[in-house]
């Protein structure tokens, strides 16, 4: 909320943004946003990402739940960061409902996979 504005409905805010020079854009294909710092890395999975232009600057606001890995590398990234795909325990649960394997077998399907669930559930279906 801008200071002084008080509540404005969608359509006041863009036009007041416009008159201030500000140009937003929502980047609705984005599937992951990485922060490095020295000491961590903040991972965005499917963020909404939009990119407002200011005078000449483009400001990136970046909305989601981030996973925080820590420690760092001689590079100065983050070193915690998992080695292969993040694996969701919804991922999981569906290769185990689709194919009627283990958890563990799920987990390791998806990770040959690089964590695309329907690539594992044909993985282990078509080595049953």
């Amino acid at each position: 909320m801008i200071p002084g504005m008080g509540r404005m409905d969608p359509r006041q805010m863009r036009l007041a943004m416009k008159r201030m020079g500000m140009q937003t854009e929502e980047i609705d294909d984005a599937t992951e946003v990485i922060i490095r710092t020295k000491s961590k890395e903040y991972r965005f999975v499917n963020p909404a990402v939009v990119m407002v232009k200011v005078s000449g600057q483009q400001i990136y606001q970046v909305t989601g739940e981030p996973t925080i890995y820590e420690g760092t590398t001689q590079g100065g990234g983050a070193a915690s960061r998992p080695s292969g795909p993040v694996i969701s325990q919804e991922d999981v649960d569906l290769v185990v409902s689709q194919t009627g394997c283990t958890p563990d077998q799920a987990r390791q399907a998806l990770m040959q996979t690089d964590g695309q669930p329907a690539d594992a559930i044909i993985k282990i279906l078509t080595n049953k």
